[in-house]
């Protein structure tokens, strides 16, 4: 009966990993002309103490090229305690369609919320009359053309909601190259979702969706329990009133570039914060698959404990388990690799392995039993 269960979890993760590899390949890349888009946007970009790479981020933000009479950006800073907003108000002098605002200001002083990204997005969005919001994060960075092929996409197809890619940089160990490769691995990932219409999944840093859409599905509202979500869970309110309109831009140009986390524990606490969102998915069938991932990784602990105990039966069972996962992962982030042009990452996928396996199983177990902080 074990072998059988082993097996037949062997099966369903690897034929979800090659789903997404072939969802992935299937979906097109998309190129554009140099025709001057006509949409009007508003970049948001909500902030905590982001002194660091915030200046970074509003000069890539700032001098796309986009036109300036259609583009308004807003850093809407959620109490930050160092020199962010100085260093925003630095930036405005030179820019007249940046806004400043704070969330200590706009909301009342005994006001405590379980969401207070949710809050600064929806704050901003209502401080604009833009017609597409895209939102990103203060650590990150973009080429010149980012916003134009999200506009160009948005024009060409009119979806209510975009999922762009986002990719880490600036590694620096191995456990931050680490993070990097199995990061691209959730980027494959989410363009196979939306390619093949099962829109489960996107992240913030580089978002786009249609202002009547946000407020058409009354934006974060039934979503606003948790910290988390402003991206995922929005999407998933979108794409229940308009299932046929998510999109993926799958395009190098359009990646915003994201760093990864200095430390395990700042690592950890994010990927509690990711996996806390797992019990609010409509679609149980996305809690079901995830479900058989987090089992099937348990099995091979198992099965490799039992076999350094002396079950040499249970020990080619774990080998059997482990060669099959890493076929299809090497298939699934090589072509993360490709697309990002980050080849020389694969060089740790084998090390990888054994981490990514414990990664699974600690991270599925906390963040549905455990608890997690946010800056």
């Amino acid at each position: 009966m074990w072998t059988i269960l082993c097996i037949f979890l062997s099966l369903l993760y690897s034929s979800l990993i090659l789903l997404y590899v072939w969802g992935w390949h299937r979906l097109p890349t998309q190129k554009f002309s140099p025709k001057i888009p006509t949409t009007s946007i508003c970049v948001i970009i909500p902030v905590r103490n982001e002194a660091t790479h915030i200046g970074d981020c509003l000069q890539s933000v700032l001098e796309q090229q986009y036109p300036a009479h259609l583009l308004e950006v807003i850093v809407i800073d959620d109490h930050s305690t160092d020199q962010t907003p100085e260093i925003v108000e630095n930036f405005k002098q030179q820019y007249p369609n940046l806004q400043l605002l704070k969330l200590a200001e706009l909301l009342p002083e005994s006001s405590v919320l379980n969401a207070y990204k949710k809050k600064a997005i929806e704050l901003a969005i209502a401080h604009t009359q833009q017609e597409l919001i895209v939102t990103t994060d203060g650590d990150c960075k973009m080429n010149g053309l980012w916003l134009h092929h999200i506009a160009r996409l948005y024009e060409k197809e009119q979806p209510k909601l975009i999922a762009a890619p986002v990719c880490f940089t600036g590694e620096q160990t191995f456990f931050q190259r680490f993070q990097t490769l199995d990061f691209m691995g959730m980027i494959i990932a989410t363009g196979a979702s939306v390619g093949m219409g099962l829109s489960n999944m996107c992240n913030g840093a580089n978002l786009a969706y249609q202002r009547q859409a946000f407020y058409e599905v009354e934006g974060f509202k039934g979503i606003d329990d948790i910290a988390s979500g402003d991206d995922m869970l929005l999407m998933n309110k979108i794409a229940d009133r308009y299932p046929n309109s998510i999109r993926f831009l799958k395009s190098r140009a359009a990646t915003v570039f994201s760093y990864p986390q200095p430390t395990f524990y700042s690592f950890v606490q994010q990927r509690l914060r990711w996996a806390s969102k797992t019990a609010k998915y409509k679609d149980k069938r996305i809690t079901i698959l995830l479900a058989g991932v987090y089992f099937f990784n348990i099995t091979m602990v198992i099965n490799l404990i039992a076999a350094c105990c002396g079950l040499i039966s249970l020990g080619k069972l774990f080998l059997i388990q482990f060669l099959l996962k890493a076929l299809v992962d090497l298939l699934f982030l090589g072509s993360g690799a490709y697309f990002f042009k980050r080849n020389k990452l694969l060089w740790l996928f084998l090390p990888s392995q054994f981490l990514h396996i414990l990664y699974i199983i600690g991270i599925g177990t906390l963040g549905n039993f455990g608890s997690y902080t946010w800056k």
